[in-house]
């Protein structure tokens, strides 16, 4: 089985859900390809875990014409399966891609295993209270929910093969002409490898600021749930959850969060979850690995001051 994957980057930065991709393989015994568009020092990178590299120095500063590019290499690479993280960026092509190869498409996945010589797909649906799995006739495109699968070992560095792609001017039907950056504040909550989140029951924005103390002594990223943004606690950019950000840190500490299946579908992926509630019943336990019940601000208060007492030591 020969498995294309596209590898997402930022600068000359891998994002960190394509990287996923590579493990996402091994775990179904497939030959895969990375392929990176327009960026050398990325298609190095990947090419230090072990996975031979398709790189082409084609400008696709767009989507039409990033379509273009893949819908070429695809055509010649003739893959059983195209691989995508599940990002903005590939909700918009995937799609595209699935269409123009007549692939079956299969979106959000966060697991890949293998019987019979076919791919069961497992994504959660109807808000994330279910999990279906999926197989597709024939070749298929998939994005992948990051955290769904380990980052990949450094390995003996592979090879990287150089393609040029050329697309006819006529094949893109919209031009950028300029581009208008939003203000905002610059929160990484993908990439994140411990955040700590409050929500409704943190009571007011004075309370909310444990959290972000907490955040900033742990090293890691504030995020929130829907209520403290509506109130004014925090900006948009911290959401958590299906409306939000779909995370999968190492640490996930849930403050004053009942556990709506909007939140937890957005936190699943986590290696490993607290949560702080005044409520034993509150549906955040059920996927807790450590539950904690009681005032979340004092539990907060406490949890900071031994956490500069080991910082200082």
């Amino acid at each position: 089985m020969k498995a294309l994957l596209y590898i997402e980057t930022s600068g000359d930065k891998v994002l960190g859900g394509s990287v996923e991709l590579i493990s996402a393989v091994k775990a179904i015994d497939a030959e895969g390809t990375a392929l990176v568009i327009g960026n050398k020092v990325a298609a190095g990178t990947v090419a230090s875990f072990g996975i031979p590299v398709i790189y082409t120095d084609s400008v696709a500063t767009d989507n039409d014409t990033l379509t273009e590019v893949l819908f070429e290499i695809v055509k010649g690479e003739n893959p059983d399966m195209l691989l995508f993280a599940n990002t903005a960026l590939s909700k918009d092509v995937a799609p595209r891609i699935a269409a123009r190869m007549n692939f079956g498409c299969v979106s959000d996945v966060i697991g890949m295993s293998k019987n019979d010589g076919k791919v069961m797909y497992t994504r959660p649906a109807y808000g994330g209270t279910i999990f279906e799995r999926i197989e597709v006739e024939g070749a298929s495109v998939v994005t992948v929910r990051g955290g769904s699968f380990s980052k990949p070992e450094a390995a003996a560095n592979a090879e990287i093969t150089e393609k040029n792609v050329q697309i006819p001017a006529n094949a893109i039907k919209a031009k950028i002409v300029d581009v208008v950056k939003e203000i905002s504040e610059s929160v990484n909550l993908e990439e994140a490898q411990v955040i700590v989140a409050g929500g409704r029951g943190m009571g007011s924005a004075e309370n909310f600021e444990l959290v972000k103390e907490l955040a900033r002594v742990l090293g890691g990223v504030v995020g929130a749930t829907r209520p403290p943004i509506e109130d004014g606690w925090i900006s948009r950019a911290h959401q958590v959850g299906q409306s939000g950000k779909v995370v999968a840190p190492k640490l996930y500490i849930a403050c004053g969060i009942s556990g709506a299946t909007q939140h937890t579908s957005g936190i699943s992926g986590s290696d490993y979850i607290v949560a702080i509630n005044k409520d034993e019943d509150a549906p955040i336990f059920e996927i807790a690995n450590l539950a904690i019940v009681g005032d979340v601000t004092e539990i907060l208060k406490g949890m900071i001051e031994e956490m500069k007492k080991v910082k200082a030591e």
